[in-house]
């Protein structure tokens, strides 16, 4: 592959990754998920298993991610 189709390859992930954040912000999703899916393509690694999204299952806090300082 050329290097002007890798450099607008990566142009149009970073478009897209903007498009993503925008919708996300519109519908006032701010899951795991979204969260998720900013970091995957704000990022240059390659998930394999990176779909199916939303995984339901993956949503919400974890245990080990609840702020515990807010517990009375």
């Amino acid at each position: 592959m050329a290097e002007q189709d890798v450099a607008e390859l990566k142009q149009k992930i970073a478009q897209a990754r903007e498009v993503i954040a925008h919708l996300i912000e519109k519908a006032a999703f701010n899951g795991a998920e979204a969260h998720r899916a900013l970091d995957y393509f704000g990022s240059n690694a390659f998930e394999r298993n990176f779909l199916p999204w939303p995984r339901h299952d993956d949503e919400g806090l974890r245990p080990d991610q609840l702020n515990a300082a807010n517990d009375d």
